[in-house]
């Protein structure tokens, strides 16, 4: 995996959580769901579960799907559920703005992490984009 082709890193001047609530909208728009909008603020998370974390913690983990898309994909082929968790990190920056990351995977990783299923890689890597588009658009 490299670092520079693989994780999405991007800023945004609205706060966490009016870009978590604008990420959503587009989302939405464009036929995709917010997994986990019950449990992604990983402070209250935590909380609920004993953990301690600051008042200031502020981190989203926005589980990003498309059910119409997945539910085929993986009736087709449950060994490609690995890559199927696609999260969005929202957290505050120490310099004021809202940090966004994105992880995705390079063809040849999606090849070497579900074998033998050779139109799976430039099918999720559309997605992979589709998703850097949303956050773009949510900025």
């Amino acid at each position: 995996m490299k670092r520079n082709d693989n994780l999405y890193v991007t800023a945004s001047e609205k706060s966490v959580a009016q870009f978590v609530a604008d990420f959503a909208a587009v989302v939405k728009d464009n036929a995709f769901v917010v997994n986990n909008e019950d449990t992604m603020n990983m402070k209250n998370t935590f909380r609920e579960h004993g953990g301690v974390v600051p008042d200031e913690f502020d981190l989203h983990m926005m589980q990003v799907c498309k059910p119409t898309k997945a539910d085929m994909s993986l009736t087709m082929n449950p060994e490609r559920a690995i890559l199927m968790p696609k999260f969005v990190m929202v957290f505050s920056g120490k310099d004021g703005k809202t940090q966004i990351r994105y992880l995705s995977y390079s063809l040849d990783d999606i090849a070497d992490l579900v074998l033998d299923d050779p139109k799976f890689p430039d099918n999720v890597t559309l997605t992979f984009v589709k998703i850097r588009s949303m956050i773009d658009e949510a900025k």
